[in-house]
């Protein structure tokens, strides 16, 4: 991970989205996911799992 700094006139900063633009596309995704996999610990507290599912069907 690199750390980097810029300056930038108050008011003139460039946008979170032009900074998106500029990354490439599997960067994107892999802050996407990290992102998704931060919130969902987040609110559930652990990965959620397959619920079952049991259907009982009367047969004549």
């Amino acid at each position: 991970m690199v750390i980097t700094m810029a300056k930038h006139q108050s008011g003139k900063e460039p946008t979170d989205f032009a900074y998106w633009q500029s990354r490439p596309p599997l960067e994107r995704l892999e802050a996407l996911e990290s992102i998704r996999r931060e919130y969902i610990l987040w609110k559930y507290g652990t990965w959620p799992r397959l619920q079952r599912v049991c259907h009982i069907i009367k047969h004549t």
